[in-house]
């Protein structure tokens, strides 16, 4: 019974740091980000939250299962579940520095280190549980457009790289 609530603790937790961002950013994102300079291929705003759901509940799962397989948090689990946690901490990071702050610089900075530290985690991940690290490839795709996506409103909003302005 209990490895259900293990299963459930894990597979929520990224969610919870997703759903605050969201909510402390909420009102910034009609207000500034859509007047930002944008590319054509930058998703519609109700592909995000679809997409995070998918993504932070297949991250939480795989978590789980690197966890399980470590048989908990043992010695053996520090790097693996470290440089998820590190990852997950600069995932919900992004959202105040971009749309809180609006300081584009600290946003680009951000998901740099956030893209070196999700593929760290799915190299440590891939010796553990092959499934888990499967389950961080959409994980990775997405984070390469939203790389590509945060570069390219940085580049394209000059006036905006240094956080707000009022």
């Amino acid at each position: 019974g209990r490895m259900w609530a293990y299963t459930v603790g894990f597979t929520v937790l990224p969610h919870v740091g997703g759903f605050l961002g969201w909510f402390l950013n909420r009102k910034e994102i009609p207000a500034w980000y859509e007047k930002l300079k944008k590319p054509s291929w930058c998703p519609s705003r109700r592909v995000f939250p679809v997409a995070w759901t998918m993504l932070y509940t297949g991250m939480g799962y795989a978590s789980y299962l690197v966890w399980n397989d470590l048989g908990g948090c043992s010695s053996k689990a520090i790097v693996p579940l470290g440089l998820y946690g590190a990852q997950l901490v600069l995932n919900w990071a992004w959202p105040p520095l971009f749309f809180g702050a609006r300081n584009l610089n600290m946003a680009v900075i951000d998901v740099l280190c956030l893209d070196g530290l999700a593929l760290g985690t799915l190299c440590s991940w891939y010796r553990i549980n092959r499934l888990a690290a499967l389950l961080l490839l959409p994980y990775l795709g997405w984070l390469a457009m939203a790389t590509c996506l945060t570069i390219r409103i940085w580049r394209d909003n000059p006036e905006q790289q240094s956080g707000k302005s009022e």
